[in-house]
């Protein structure tokens, strides 16, 4: 089996099994009462099943035991702790998001079970190794990997928590980063760049099919919500994959890569590329907040997808704009990876400039038409 086949055949596992569970655990929460009702900041209209993340979680199980019996995967875990880890420490993060699903938990506490996550990833060894500045230096992180590697969840469970405020934005922008994070990531494998075993690349391909097996159930109009407990697992789903990626690449000379330095020599920042749109929206968010002496844990409406529907999109083009960001940003990272024409952004460029005077321009001339 080769290595590629290997991978979609869990990666479909992942997908079919989200896909089939869904509906049985969105009849189970509406039976329970576990349902988010409409509000002033919610744009949904009906009570809606929103413990998405169970069938999430158990496609992410499944596919993980589907991966530890097939031979090619034997060097990942085989007298390696790691897949237990992410299993154990990834669902600890997926329960703290169940229970604010149902019970509605305090921000600290939300806090609390993700830190405690991420000392049990540490505990099973799932941690970055080093960090690389671009262009400048290469650290080795020893006795600060815990406190690194805590953050970096802590940083990743909130950018994709807080961009899932539109049906099917969060599974759509995963599901697009974690494929081309999954493309990179055994791109630089095959380079001899990671030290091996690593699990980013298992990882990120689950993430992608769970997030394809859950999107047809929760695209505009949505059948079912991801929740936190959802939303929160794909965070750490999407850190776990870098760090064990971006954390753990070989210190390799700058030579031999001219025009590609970057995308090679610093892959501990190409999440930021690929997760860009929810990324920014985590800073403006935690900027907006502090600027107003808001905890940062107060829900607004100030979020990119309700800027878009402000300027007049509705809710599935807001959706696909900010899909195509994602797209756009991880072509960006992955075309001067496979190419080798590290200088040739310009097409990107112009991608990126088309998109944006859709998105602003769009809306005036429907007005301008409605009008006429």
């Amino acid at each position: 089996m080769s290595d590629t086949s290997g991978y979609l055949i869990v990666g479909a596992v992942a997908a079919v099994v989200t896909f089939v569970l869904t509906p049985i655990v969105g009849w189970a929460a509406s039976r329970l009462g576990w349902v988010s009702e409409p509000d002033e900041r919610r744009v949904h209209q009906t009570p809606t099943p929103h413990i998405g993340g169970v069938a999430m979680y158990v496609g992410f199980v499944a596919a993980v035991i589907v991966a530890a019996g097939l031979s090619r995967f034997d060097p990942l875990f085989d007298t390696n702790s790691e897949p237990l880890g992410v299993v154990l420490g990834c669902g600890v993060v997926f329960a703290t998001g169940l229970l604010d699903d149902v019970f509605d938990m305090s921000a600290p506490g939300k806090v609390t079970g993700i830190v405690l996550a991420g000392v049990v990833l540490v505990t099973f060894g799932v941690t970055m190794f080093n960090f690389r500045v671009p262009f400048f230096d290469f650290f080795q992180l020893d006795d600060w990997s815990p406190l690194v590697t805590v953050f970096w969840l802590l940083g990743m469970t909130q950018a994709v928590n807080l961009i899932d405020g539109l049906d099917g934005l969060a599974a759509g922008i995963v599901a697009i980063a974690a494929g081309s994070f999954f493309l990179y990531s055994t791109h630089l494998r095959e380079l001899g760049m990671l030290v091996e075993p690593n699990i980013g690349p298992l990882i990120a391909v689950i993430a992608a099919g769970v997030c394809v097996g859950f999107l047809p159930h929760n695209f505009n109009p949505a059948k079912i919500f991801m929740g936190d407990s959802g939303a929160l697992f794909l965070g750490a789903l999407m850190a776990t994959s870098t760090s064990v990626v971006g954390g753990r690449s070989t210190p390799l000379s700058e030579q031999g890569f001219a025009g590609q330095t970057y995308f090679f020599l610093a892959p501990l920042f190409i999440p930021l590329f690929i997760l860009g749109v929810p990324i920014v929206d985590m800073v403006f968010a935690v900027l907006r907040r502090a600027t107003r002496r808001q905890g940062l844990a107060t829900a607004d409406k100030g979020h990119l997808h309700h800027r878009l529907m402000d300027l007049g999109h509705g809710q599935r083009r807001s959706v696909l704009i900010l899909w195509l960001w994602t797209a756009l940003l991880s072509g960006f990272v992955l075309y001067p990876v496979y190419s080798g024409a590290g200088t040739a952004v310009a097409p990107f460029g112009v991608l990126a400039l088309g998109l944006v005077l859709y998105t602003v321009l769009h809306p005036q001339w429907r007005r301008a038409r409605g009008a006429g």
